[in-house]
């Protein structure tokens, strides 16, 4: 596997003169702590410095500042270092930004105020009760970030009324049960991603996407993807697309017994719908015979030129390695899944649990998205391969026919259907330009938002949240990049949702007393959120 640090080092020793001024600016603030003006400070948001005693006590505070100030100065130099192209110096200053975070003053107890203060007004009940949630997680083989036991399916999370409709070896197609005497006559269908489980879209009752649309008059369905084993490490992308994504619409087109559909994907399951799309419009001339009439994109990538700190991940030999991996298992495992997540913020996903549990001896949150996030899915052997060979490493979906798929070659220039597109300003997964761009690759007219936070809560931003909600919106522009876009946007208070139930209620036509019961062609096989979801 390449070492970033090994070539970052040899382009330094190549430059004997550049590096000695380099030591020499980390010796300067290695030892400058207590020079009158302020080597470093805690940037805003920065969590691991919020106690008051980080700023008040001098020797704290000089602390936090001196290791700020040695660590920024070390990954600039890395990004400064002669001779090496831009996405090395990336790699190797992403890694060195993993052993910075590991060895800040906030993770040890001695070098920590607030965890000296907490053991000493407790007696030491703190200690004790950290090392208690240190064994429970030892047992338990991950650093858990929630307890499992305080949320259960059907009653707190995915309780939205409904019936699983149809059911295949690929997924569960499930249809809400209307809350309102007429629906909109076009039916939703959602398409989340296979990495983790659908009931992202129906959290708790106020998190809730899917109540919030049912809610707005929609009818609405949404895919559980069947939580894989080794016997389905044959499945590929293009199993997905139809025997997941286009049989779950043909399916909602019955049931409505209309000619079109609303599609909306999410993250890998947005890119699915993307590559879907690009062949439906290859396979028709007519955009009549296309069974989606317009189609909405969240936290979506198509072009992978950008995709952030992920690409850290990415290369030839590493996946060779992964791949060794799931031939030998048949796919890639959860906790392996979740694990490569975190390292992309280990701060947040990480060290805040290790400082707040096992130091500081608090109980895991009680929080929806990350009870979620604990209970993850494994990724087909076939499937996983492809997305990060043929869309992360040779981004051929971006490339006007270079991807084929059952003998279409695949062009989203060529996709006619109007589009709207959100990204989210903090998402490390799919960052928001990467999904500008993306965007602009449609052929069709593209509604594009920005959403404040990041790639779970930017996108289950429900009406009523926090005073700091907001977002921006309007009509992507040809020729320009995100930057030009957000310059000439207006930031608009609340939650993106409501926009977005605007644009849908233009175009999902006239209103209709819903079906009094099932499809006689699909019944109602069990109730909401069905059985493939509750696989482990």
């Amino acid at each position: 596997m390449p070492n970033p640090f090994a070539n970052v080092a040899a382009a330094w020793l190549a430059h004997p003169m550049e590096m000695a001024r380099a030591w020499q600016e980390l010796a300067t603030v290695a030892w400058a702590t207590g020079m009158p003006a302020p080597l470093a400070e805690a940037a805003e948001g920065d969590d691991r410095f919020s106690d008051d005693a980080w700023r008040d006590n001098p020797f704290f505070h000089g602390l936090m500042q001196q290791y700020l100030g040695f660590t920024r100065t070390l990954e600039r130099q890395v990004y400064d270092t002669p001779g090496v192209e831009e996405a090395e110096a990336h790699s190797a200053a992403f890694w060195l930004r993993h052993w910075c975070n590991a060895i800040a003053p906030s993770n040890f107890p001695l070098t920590n105020p607030e965890v000296l203060r907490r053991a000493f007004d407790s007696g030491g009940a703190s200690l004790k009760h950290g090392f208690e949630e240190w064994l429970r997680d030892l047992l338990a083989g991950d650093l858990r970030m929630v307890d499992p036991a305080q949320f259960q399916l059907g009653r707190d999370l995915a309780a939205t009324p409904g019936h699983v409709v149809m059911r295949n070896r690929m997924m569960e197609l499930i249809q809400y049960t209307p809350l309102r005497q007429e629906v909109r006559t076009m039916p939703l269908i959602l398409v989340p991603p296979w990495i983790n489980k659908y009931y992202i879209l129906d959290l708790t009752a106020r998190q809730s996407m899917i109540r919030h649309l049912v809610d707005q008059g929609f009818d609405v369905f949404v895919i559980s993807w069947k939580n894989p084993h080794a016997d389905m490490q044959d499945v590929s992308f293009e199993d997905h697309l139809f025997d997941g994504i286009l049989a779950a619409i043909e399916a909602a087109r019955t049931i409505a017994g209309v000619p079109q559909v609303h599609a909306v994907g999410y993250c890998i399951g947005g890119t699915a719908l993307s590559a879907l799309m690009a062949w439906l419009n290859r396979r028709h001339r007519a955009a009549r015979d296309i069974p989606v009439a317009h189609w909405t994109l969240l936290a979506t990538l198509t072009d992978f030129s950008k995709p952030g700190d992920i690409a850290s991940f990415i290369n030839d030999e590493s996946v060779a390695l992964l791949e060794e991996l799931m031939a030998r298992q048949g796919f890639l495992d959860s906790q392996q899944i979740g694990w490569s997540f975190r390292m992309l913020r280990p701060n947040t996903q990480i060290w805040r649990y290790v400082v707040r549990k096992y130091l500081l001896g608090e109980p895991a949150p009680a929080l929806a998205p990350l009870a979620w996030n604990a209970d993850g899915t494994r990724q087909p052997r076939a499937t996983h391969s492809f997305c990060l060979r043929e869309l992360y490493q040779a981004n051929k979906l971006a490339q006007a026919g270079a991807l084929d798929v059952r003998g279409q070659k695949l062009d989203l220039g060529r996709i006619r259907q109007p589009l709207y597109a959100v990204g989210a300003v903090a998402d490390h997964i799919t960052p928001w330009r990467s999904t500008y761009r993306s965007a602009a690759l449609v052929g069709a007219p593209v509604q594009y938002v920005l959403t404040a936070s990041g790639h779970i809560l930017g996108i289950i931003n429900p009406p009523g949240g926090s005073t700091k909600q907001q977002f921006w919106s309007g009509p992507l522009i040809p020729g320009r990049d995100a930057k030009d876009w957000l310059a000439v946007q207006t930031a608009s208070p609340g939650s993106w949702w409501q926009d977005w139930s605007a644009w849908l209620d233009a175009r999902c036509g006239e209103w209709r007393a819903p079906a009094p019961g099932p499809h006689t062609g699909y019944p109602w096989l069990c109730d909401a959120p069905g059985n493939y979801v509750r696989e482990r």
